[in-house]
């Protein structure tokens, strides 16, 4: 048993097949190895990127003109300055300043290939026009503002390619009011009333009062002389300071008795008759001690006998509800 010759594996297999197959599979090892390189180099070989994943580059505003002929009116633009402003780096490139790299949309001349602020999501736009416009004075409470709250973008007001030297923006009062009317209905139906500001008229614009990029105040109310409520920018005879102050007006302001945008009531009081304005604070009520000049949550003197038609109007002897210079009870 031990003189019977031993098979490998290998040599079986070979006897198993056809002379024929093992020359065709001689033949084409050989070839394999004769291609320079070989088949193993040929897959080790980095894979060359797709044309459609090279970034987008800026091409000029030149390029833009050639299919946009409406940046004719951007021309007269504020904005067409960054063509020749070298500070800001987008000199000849004023329109990818705001798209981005337009090399991919001048070759498709799809608008998936470039971006469109006014499509974009509110904070993205913002973002974008912010790069430049971030620290001016005129944009101070812009991250706090009411707008940039609720998601009102800068192109929802600011129409960047029309209105040319006007500055992107309507400037009239009567454009002004019906851009802001777009969005406060409920504040424009107050200007119908009797006893308003005269916006319908157009003698005034929304902006006056209100700074639509933000304030530190409520209702974004502009600033006057430094610190004080827009409202002092034409009532300035009432502004102060006083030796003697009604208290309403330090704390809470003009809003306290007056209702600023209309009013079905005279001098636009927030109640019909006078008594019942100064009857919500110099009423009955109770507190632990009375502020030292009796004006602030106390009862009338007594001699102040409402049902009386001389006492039902307040204002007939304390006619400095403002502020006095010479009297505590605010008198003439």
């Amino acid at each position: 048993m031990f003189g019977l010759p031993v098979f490998s594996t290998r040599s079986r297999s070979l006897r198993a097949h056809p002379s024929w197959m093992r020359t065709a599979g001689l033949v084409g090892a050989a070839m394999l190895l004769a291609v320079p390189g070989g088949a193993q180099e040929k897959l080790s070989a980095p894979a060359t990127p797709p044309q459609e994943n090279k970034p987008a580059e800026y091409v000029g505003s030149a390029t833009c003109q050639t299919c946009h002929e409406s940046l004719n009116a951007f021309e007269k633009s504020p904005h067409q300055i960054l063509e020749t402003d070298k500070k800001r780096g987008w000199d000849t490139k004023a329109c990818e300043s705001c798209h981005g790299p337009g090399s991919k949309h001048a070759e498709s001349v799809s608008v998936a290939d470039i971006r469109q602020p006014a499509k974009l999501k509110p904070s993205e736009t913002n973002r974008i026009c912010l790069t430049c416009h971030q620290n001016q004075a005129t944009h101070v409470g812009r991250l706090t503002s009411s707008h940039d709250k609720n998601q009102v973008s800068c192109t929802a007001c600011h129409a960047i390619h029309k209105n040319g030297p006007h500055g992107l923006v309507a400037r009239k009062p009567a454009e002004i009011n019906a851009q802001c009317a777009g969005c406060h209905t409920d504040v424009w139906a107050s200007f119908q009333r009797p006893y308003k500001h005269r916006l319908p008229e157009g003698a005034m614009s929304c902006v006056d009062c209100h700074n639509p990029h933000g304030s530190y105040l409520p209702g974004n109310m502009r600033f006057v002389n430094a610190n004080e409520p827009g409202c002092m920018k034409c009532h300035g005879n009432l502004r102060g300071p006083f030796v003697f102050e009604h208290a309403p007006v330090r704390l809470e302001g003009c809003g306290a008795c007056h209702q600023p945008h209309g009013s079905v009531n005279p001098r636009m009081l927030t109640r019909a008759t006078v008594q019942f304005v100064c009857l919500e604070c110099h009423a009955n009520l109770p507190g632990p001690k009375p502020p030292a000049n009796g004006t602030i949550g106390t009862v009338p003197p007594a001699l102040h006998d409402l049902r009386s038609p001389r006492f039902q109007n307040c204002t007939t002897c304390h006619q400095k509800v403002h502020g006095s210079y010479v009297d505590r009870d605010l008198f003439k």
